[in-house]
């Protein structure tokens, strides 16, 4: 099983949704003769790409995933559709496969297409009932911050909380670079697996080392063993290399581990991103977002103008906005109405 990171569609620009950042798509061609040569069984759906070329990108994607035979979980043609299970039967074991991902332009509503979002109060739910009727409930989830190799403290504490609610095994990915495990209560969180198979050029090194997970499956027991793999920097050529590039990465992992597993470094660390990213983040209230010429908006920054017109209660009214359940329902609504109403 592989996570499809965008739809099996054509590059027909009228087609592509109004989003930030790129669109992503693959041809039937190109993708599925791998998929072939790798035995692939099922993909994975719910992540921030799959529905860049709209309805009909996913619909195609349906279509050419059906008609060669692969199973697909975490997306539909609405929300009802969008959260159902994978079920897979071998040896007497039944075992439920769901697939959620963080909300970004992708996810499916009551009424819209799209891939299964992460909420915390309807995954739960989620879980449950396939806990029910399955012997095993695997997660996986689209989510984590990119180019980091750590789990922020909340995803660690939801991933816990899924666990509680009786996840037996949580497989993330989505930040393009590796990430650690922990063993909660028994039971395996692996935070992201990294890149398998992504062609884009001029990317940071972390980008072309990504592992695949083989989960042994029994009744009572979740094991697991993780191989890392290598993308060529060119010509993007997968191979598992040597002992000693094996040996390099799981001594990375397991440094990665020992943050997991201490709270205080953990959030160390987290503070750490928190103050490398602030301005970024920051910029997007600022007056340099009007301007695409490069070189201006270096000027501001330097200058320190990027914030000239914005100030403390300005930040003030936007973060009771995004922190307030009250307020952020209807802050994501209207917005979301502003766009689809007016913005092309």
């Amino acid at each position: 099983m592989i996570n499809l990171e965008a739809p099996i569609t054509a590059n027909i620009p009228q087609n592509a949704i109004l989003k930030t950042g790129p669109h992503l798509h693959m041809s039937e061609n190109t993708v599925m003769p791998y998929l072939t040569q790798l035995k692939v069984n099922a993909v994975t759906l719910a992540n921030n790409h799959i529905f860049d070329y709209g309805v009909e990108g996913l619909n195609n994607t349906f279509e050419s995933l059906k008609k060669n035979k692969i199973d697909y979980v975490g997306a539909g043609n609405n929300l009802v559709e969008a959260v159902q299970t994978l079920t897979i039967e071998k040896d007497c074991i039944r075992i439920a496969i769901l697939n959620f991902c963080e909300n970004e332009w992708s996810v499916a509503e009551a009424d819209k297409p799209g891939a299964n979002p992460m909420d915390i109060i309807d995954n739960t739910k989620q879980i449950k009932a396939a806990k029910a009727t399955h012997d095993r409930v695997i997660c996986i989830i689209h989510g984590g911050h990119e180019y980091y190799h750590l789990p922020s403290p909340r995803m660690q504490k939801q991933y816990r909380f899924y666990v509680d609610s009786g996840a037996d095994a949580i497989i993330g990915h989505h930040t393009h670079c590796i990430g650690g495990y922990e063993i909660y209560n028994n039971v395996p969180i692996i935070y992201s697996l990294g890149n398998f198979l992504f062609t884009r050029m001029k990317k940071p090194k972390v980008w072309h080392t990504g592992l695949t997970v083989l989960l042994k499956i029994n009744k009572k027991t979740i094991d697991f063993e993780l191989t890392a793999h290598f993308q060529d920097y060119k010509t993007f050529q997968i191979g598992l290399q040597n002992p000693k590039f094996q040996n390099k990465v799981k001594s990375q992992i397991y440094s990665i581990n020992n943050t997991i597993s201490n709270e205080r470094l953990l959030l160390e660390r987290w503070e750490q991103l928190i103050l490398e990213n602030s301005d970024n983040y920051l910029d997007i209230l600022s007056p340099s977002q009007f301007f695409y010429n490069k070189i201006i908006v270096l000027g501001l920054k330097k200058l320190k103008l990027n914030y000239l017109f914005m100030h403390r209660k300005q930040y003030k009214a936007i973060l009771n906005q995004f922190r307030c359940e009250a307020h952020r329902d209807i802050a994501l609504a209207a917005i979301k109405r502003f766009i689809s109403k007016y913005a092309k």
